[in-house]
Protein backbone atom coordinates (compact mmCIF):
# COMPACT_ATOMS: atom_id res chain seq x y z
CA UNK A 1 0.00 0.00 0.00
CA UNK A 2 1.51 2.81 -0.92
CA UNK A 3 1.45 6.33 1.27
CA UNK A 4 0.31 9.37 0.15
CA UNK A 5 2.14 12.72 0.75
CA UNK A 6 -0.58 15.06 2.54
CA UNK A 7 0.65 18.49 1.04
CA UNK A 8 0.16 21.22 4.28
CA UNK A 9 -1.68 24.66 3.03
CA UNK A 10 0.31 27.07 2.19
CA UNK A 11 -0.15 29.93 5.08
CA UNK A 12 1.80 32.78 2.81
CA UNK A 13 0.15 35.95 2.17
CA UNK A 14 -0.35 36.25 -1.33
CA UNK A 15 1.65 38.80 -2.76
CA UNK A 16 -0.39 42.08 -3.50
CA UNK A 17 -1.00 43.12 -6.55
CA UNK A 18 0.61 45.82 -8.96
CA UNK A 19 -2.03 48.42 -9.78
CA UNK A 20 -3.05 48.38 -13.70
CA UNK A 21 -2.82 50.82 -15.68
CA UNK A 22 -6.42 51.80 -15.39
CA UNK A 23 -5.99 52.10 -11.45
CA UNK A 24 -2.90 54.20 -11.90
CA UNK A 25 -5.40 56.56 -13.93
CA UNK A 26 -7.71 56.86 -11.83
CA UNK A 27 -5.45 58.06 -8.91
CA UNK A 28 -3.62 60.52 -10.87
CA UNK A 29 -7.38 61.70 -12.14
CA UNK A 30 -8.21 61.71 -8.66
CA UNK A 31 -5.11 63.78 -7.61
CA UNK A 32 -5.72 66.40 -10.48
CA UNK A 33 -9.00 67.29 -9.45
CA UNK A 34 -7.86 68.00 -5.87
CA UNK A 35 -5.48 70.29 -6.63
CA UNK A 36 -7.79 71.96 -9.25
CA UNK A 37 -10.48 72.26 -5.87
CA UNK A 38 -7.52 72.86 -3.50
CA UNK A 39 -5.07 74.68 -5.09
CA UNK A 40 -6.71 78.08 -5.14
CA UNK A 41 -7.47 77.99 -2.29
CA UNK A 42 -3.76 76.82 -0.92
CA UNK A 43 -2.05 79.34 -3.54
CA UNK A 44 -4.56 81.98 -1.83
CA UNK A 45 -3.87 81.48 1.94
CA UNK A 46 0.12 81.32 1.31
CA UNK A 47 0.13 84.56 -0.79
CA UNK A 48 -2.39 86.60 1.00
CA UNK A 49 -1.77 84.82 4.80
CA UNK A 50 1.32 83.40 5.21
CA UNK A 51 3.44 85.68 3.04
CA UNK A 52 1.91 88.80 4.69
CA UNK A 53 3.07 86.94 7.97
CA UNK A 54 6.49 86.34 7.32
CA UNK A 55 7.13 89.31 5.69
CA UNK A 56 5.84 91.17 8.90
CA UNK A 57 8.33 89.38 11.42
CA UNK A 58 11.32 90.18 8.83
CA UNK A 59 10.11 94.12 8.52
CA UNK A 60 10.28 94.11 12.70
CA UNK A 61 13.69 93.55 12.42
CA UNK A 62 14.44 96.63 10.21
CA UNK A 63 14.10 100.21 10.38
CA UNK A 64 11.22 100.54 7.70
CA UNK A 65 9.68 103.71 7.65
CA UNK A 66 7.31 104.15 4.38
CA UNK A 67 8.81 100.82 3.11
CA UNK A 68 8.59 97.33 2.74
CA UNK A 69 11.72 96.90 1.58
CA UNK A 70 14.38 98.50 4.06
CA UNK A 71 17.89 97.65 4.51
CA UNK A 72 18.53 99.39 7.69
CA UNK A 73 18.76 95.85 10.24
CA UNK A 74 18.39 97.62 14.04
CA UNK A 75 17.98 93.94 16.18
CA UNK A 76 15.45 93.87 18.77
CA UNK A 77 15.41 97.88 19.28
CA UNK A 78 11.83 98.13 17.44
CA UNK A 79 10.59 95.61 19.67
CA UNK A 80 12.10 97.39 22.95
CA UNK A 81 10.70 100.45 21.38
CA UNK A 82 7.49 99.59 21.45
CA UNK A 83 7.54 97.39 25.10
CA UNK A 84 8.70 101.19 26.44
CA UNK A 85 6.28 102.83 24.83
CA UNK A 86 3.12 103.48 27.39
CA UNK A 87 0.29 103.98 24.23
CA UNK A 88 1.28 100.49 23.69
CA UNK A 89 0.39 99.35 27.36
CA UNK A 90 -2.14 101.62 27.40
CA UNK A 91 -3.86 99.91 23.96
CA UNK A 92 -3.26 96.45 26.08
CA UNK A 93 -5.28 97.97 28.86
CA UNK A 94 -7.67 98.75 26.98
CA UNK A 95 -8.24 94.98 25.72
CA UNK A 96 -8.00 93.75 29.26
CA UNK A 97 -11.15 96.04 29.61
CA UNK A 98 -12.91 95.14 26.68
CA UNK A 99 -12.37 91.69 27.56
CA UNK A 100 -13.76 91.98 30.94
CA UNK A 101 -16.82 93.28 29.40
CA UNK A 102 -17.80 91.48 26.30
CA UNK A 103 -16.53 88.23 27.17
CA UNK A 104 -19.40 87.50 30.03
CA UNK A 105 -21.84 89.47 28.35
CA UNK A 106 -21.46 87.35 25.19
CA UNK A 107 -21.33 84.30 26.87
CA UNK A 108 -24.50 85.00 29.19
CA UNK A 109 -26.34 85.99 26.23
CA UNK A 110 -25.75 83.33 23.83
CA UNK A 111 -26.32 80.69 26.26
CA UNK A 112 -29.61 82.01 27.14
CA UNK A 113 -30.49 82.38 23.49
CA UNK A 114 -29.64 78.87 22.63
CA UNK A 115 -31.32 77.67 26.12
CA UNK A 116 -34.65 79.62 24.85
CA UNK A 117 -34.37 77.95 21.24
CA UNK A 118 -33.94 74.80 22.14
CA UNK A 119 -37.32 74.48 24.47
CA UNK A 120 -38.77 75.94 21.69
CA UNK A 121 -41.19 73.32 20.07
CA UNK A 122 -42.60 75.00 16.63
CA UNK A 123 -40.58 78.04 14.51
CA UNK A 124 -37.07 76.80 16.16
CA UNK A 125 -35.37 77.07 13.05
CA UNK A 126 -37.01 80.46 12.15
CA UNK A 127 -35.61 81.81 15.94
CA UNK A 128 -32.38 80.20 15.20
CA UNK A 129 -32.01 81.94 11.83
CA UNK A 130 -32.90 85.62 13.10
CA UNK A 131 -31.22 85.48 15.99
CA UNK A 132 -27.60 84.29 13.82
CA UNK A 133 -28.30 86.72 11.07
CA UNK A 134 -26.38 89.66 12.75
CA UNK A 135 -23.43 86.90 12.30
CA UNK A 136 -23.72 87.86 8.85
CA UNK A 137 -23.39 91.66 8.97
CA UNK A 138 -20.55 93.37 8.51
CA UNK A 139 -18.62 95.28 11.23
CA UNK A 140 -18.21 98.29 9.55
CA UNK A 141 -21.73 98.48 8.62
CA UNK A 142 -23.15 97.82 12.00
CA UNK A 143 -20.92 100.24 13.71
CA UNK A 144 -22.08 103.08 11.19
CA UNK A 145 -25.92 102.20 12.02
CA UNK A 146 -24.83 102.09 15.92
CA UNK A 147 -22.92 105.44 15.35
CA UNK A 148 -25.35 107.38 12.83
CA UNK A 149 -28.71 105.72 14.19
CA UNK A 150 -28.94 104.89 17.50
CA UNK A 151 -26.02 106.61 19.49
CA UNK A 152 -25.34 109.77 17.50
CA UNK A 153 -25.91 112.10 20.32
CA UNK A 154 -28.15 113.85 18.87
CA UNK A 155 -31.79 114.80 19.88
CA UNK A 156 -33.26 112.58 17.38
CA UNK A 157 -30.88 109.76 17.52
CA UNK A 158 -33.10 106.47 18.78
CA UNK A 159 -31.32 106.12 22.37
CA UNK A 160 -31.73 110.07 23.21
CA UNK A 161 -35.14 109.77 21.69
CA UNK A 162 -36.22 106.84 23.98
CA UNK A 163 -34.45 108.92 26.94
CA UNK A 164 -36.28 111.99 25.95
CA UNK A 165 -39.96 109.74 26.39
CA UNK A 166 -38.73 109.11 30.17
CA UNK A 167 -37.86 112.72 30.48
CA UNK A 168 -34.13 112.60 30.45
CA UNK A 169 -31.46 114.89 29.05
CA UNK A 170 -29.82 113.58 25.85
CA UNK A 171 -26.21 112.36 25.84
CA UNK A 172 -23.29 112.06 23.83
CA UNK A 173 -22.79 108.59 23.69
CA UNK A 174 -19.80 109.01 21.67
CA UNK A 175 -17.69 111.42 23.64
CA UNK A 176 -14.24 110.56 25.03
CA UNK A 177 -15.04 112.78 28.07
CA UNK A 178 -16.49 111.50 31.54
CA UNK A 179 -18.47 109.65 31.88
CA UNK A 180 -17.28 107.15 29.37
CA UNK A 181 -20.43 106.45 27.97
CA UNK A 182 -18.51 104.99 24.64
CA UNK A 183 -17.68 101.96 26.19
CA UNK A 184 -21.73 100.92 26.20
CA UNK A 185 -21.80 101.70 22.22
CA UNK A 186 -18.86 99.73 21.54
CA UNK A 187 -20.20 96.55 23.76
CA UNK A 188 -23.61 96.76 22.41
CA UNK A 189 -23.08 96.60 18.62
CA UNK A 190 -20.11 94.13 19.41
CA UNK A 191 -22.36 91.98 21.57
CA UNK A 192 -25.18 92.22 18.79
CA UNK A 193 -23.16 90.54 16.38
CA UNK A 194 -21.56 88.23 17.70
CA UNK A 195 -23.98 86.43 20.11
CA UNK A 196 -25.89 84.47 17.72
CA UNK A 197 -23.15 82.96 16.45
CA UNK A 198 -21.99 81.87 19.77
CA UNK A 199 -25.62 80.38 20.72
CA UNK A 200 -25.12 78.26 17.50
CA UNK A 201 -21.95 76.84 19.26
CA UNK A 202 -24.20 76.36 22.31
CA UNK A 203 -26.82 74.88 20.36
CA UNK A 204 -24.84 71.95 19.07
CA UNK A 205 -23.48 71.34 22.86
CA UNK A 206 -27.29 70.98 24.19
CA UNK A 207 -28.47 68.76 21.42
CA UNK A 208 -25.14 66.49 22.38
CA UNK A 209 -27.06 66.11 26.27
CA UNK A 210 -28.59 62.49 26.57
CA UNK A 211 -31.90 63.15 27.76
CA UNK A 212 -31.90 60.48 29.97
CA UNK A 213 -29.84 62.57 32.44
CA UNK A 214 -32.95 65.37 32.95
CA UNK A 215 -35.09 62.07 33.77
CA UNK A 216 -32.97 60.79 36.01
CA UNK A 217 -32.53 64.44 37.59
CA UNK A 218 -36.06 64.72 37.58
CA UNK A 219 -36.74 61.40 39.33
CA UNK A 220 -34.44 62.28 41.89
CA UNK A 221 -36.44 65.54 42.85
CA UNK A 222 -34.17 68.46 40.84
CA UNK A 223 -36.29 71.21 40.24
CA UNK A 224 -36.23 72.54 36.63
CA UNK A 225 -34.57 75.53 36.29
CA UNK A 226 -31.55 77.04 38.12
CA UNK A 227 -30.67 72.99 39.74
CA UNK A 228 -30.96 71.53 36.24
CA UNK A 229 -28.87 74.14 34.76
CA UNK A 230 -26.12 74.26 37.31
CA UNK A 231 -25.96 70.70 37.91
CA UNK A 232 -26.29 69.21 34.59
CA UNK A 233 -26.37 71.65 31.76
CA UNK A 234 -23.30 73.25 32.58
CA UNK A 235 -21.25 70.23 33.24
CA UNK A 236 -22.31 68.83 30.27
CA UNK A 237 -21.33 71.97 28.01
CA UNK A 238 -18.08 72.34 29.61
CA UNK A 239 -15.90 71.54 26.72
CA UNK A 240 -18.28 73.96 24.63
CA UNK A 241 -18.26 76.04 27.34
CA UNK A 242 -13.85 76.11 27.25
CA UNK A 243 -14.31 76.65 23.44
CA UNK A 244 -16.38 79.72 23.30
CA UNK A 245 -14.60 81.43 25.97
CA UNK A 246 -11.26 80.83 24.01
CA UNK A 247 -12.75 82.48 20.99
CA UNK A 248 -14.25 85.36 22.51
CA UNK A 249 -10.94 86.08 23.89
CA UNK A 250 -9.11 86.04 20.55
CA UNK A 251 -11.85 88.03 19.13
CA UNK A 252 -11.33 90.60 21.85
CA UNK A 253 -8.16 91.26 20.98
CA UNK A 254 -8.70 91.19 17.34
CA UNK A 255 -11.68 94.63 18.27
CA UNK A 256 -10.46 97.08 15.21
CA UNK A 257 -13.92 98.04 13.39
CA UNK A 258 -16.23 98.77 16.37
CA UNK A 259 -13.26 101.63 18.32
CA UNK A 260 -12.03 103.04 14.37
CA UNK A 261 -15.51 103.48 12.94
CA UNK A 262 -17.26 104.69 16.31
CA UNK A 263 -14.22 106.82 17.78
CA UNK A 264 -12.27 108.10 14.87
CA UNK A 265 -13.72 111.49 14.71
CA UNK A 266 -13.23 111.71 18.27
CA UNK A 267 -10.72 114.47 19.10
CA UNK A 268 -8.07 112.27 19.94
CA UNK A 269 -8.21 108.93 21.65
CA UNK A 270 -8.06 108.52 25.30
CA UNK A 271 -6.25 106.48 27.01
CA UNK A 272 -8.66 103.72 27.35
CA UNK A 273 -10.48 103.79 24.31
CA UNK A 274 -8.12 102.32 21.53
CA UNK A 275 -7.11 98.74 21.43
CA UNK A 276 -3.82 97.42 20.26
CA UNK A 277 -4.89 96.67 17.00
CA UNK A 278 -6.22 100.40 16.29
CA UNK A 279 -2.93 101.51 17.88
CA UNK A 280 -0.64 99.58 15.48
CA UNK A 281 -3.02 100.71 12.54
CA UNK A 282 -1.98 104.36 13.25
CA UNK A 283 1.78 103.06 13.91
CA UNK A 284 2.46 101.32 10.88
CA UNK A 285 -0.42 103.65 8.57
CA UNK A 286 -0.75 106.95 10.16
CA UNK A 287 1.35 109.90 9.80
CA UNK A 288 5.06 108.52 10.68
CA UNK A 289 4.29 104.73 8.74
CA UNK A 290 6.57 103.55 10.72
CA UNK A 291 6.49 99.54 9.25
CA UNK A 292 9.26 97.99 11.20
CA UNK A 293 7.67 99.36 15.03
CA UNK A 294 4.08 98.76 13.65
CA UNK A 295 5.17 95.17 12.62
CA UNK A 296 7.02 94.48 15.72
CA UNK A 297 3.84 95.12 17.90
CA UNK A 298 2.11 93.34 15.60
CA UNK A 299 4.32 90.27 16.66
CA UNK A 300 4.28 90.69 20.36
CA UNK A 301 0.26 90.95 19.94
CA UNK A 302 0.23 87.41 18.14
CA UNK A 303 2.84 86.04 20.87
CA UNK A 304 0.56 87.28 23.09
CA UNK A 305 -2.58 85.96 21.73
CA UNK A 306 -0.57 82.29 21.93
CA UNK A 307 0.39 82.63 25.54
CA UNK A 308 -3.05 83.93 26.75
CA UNK A 309 -4.73 81.10 24.42
CA UNK A 310 -2.44 77.86 25.57
CA UNK A 311 -2.75 79.44 28.93
CA UNK A 312 -6.25 79.20 29.04
CA UNK A 313 -6.66 76.18 27.14
CA UNK A 314 -4.24 74.57 30.46
CA UNK A 315 -5.97 76.23 32.77
CA UNK A 316 -9.54 74.79 31.40
CA UNK A 317 -8.15 71.57 30.90
CA UNK A 318 -9.23 71.29 27.20
CA UNK A 319 -8.03 68.59 25.60
CA UNK A 320 -8.92 66.24 28.47
CA UNK A 321 -10.72 62.88 28.01
CA UNK A 322 -13.37 63.87 30.85
CA UNK A 323 -13.80 67.13 29.28
CA UNK A 324 -17.29 66.82 28.73
CA UNK A 325 -18.14 65.66 32.25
Amino acid sequence: MSARTVEAPSTAAPAAAKPGPGERAVHRRRALWFWVFVGPFAAGLALFTYVPLLWSVWLSFFDAHNTVTPTHFVGLDNYTAMLSDAAFRDSLLTFALFTAFIVPATYVLSLALALMVNRVRRLRAFFRSVFFLPAACSYVVAALIWKMSIFNGVRFGLANTVLDLFGAEPVAWLSTTDPPWYWLVVVTVRLWLQAGFYMILFLAGLQRIDPVLYEAAAVDGARPGWQVLRHITLPQLRATSVAVVLLLVINAFQAFDEFYNLLSDARGYPPYARPPLVYLYYTALGQGQNLGLGSAGAVILALIIGVVTVGQARWFGLGRRNADG
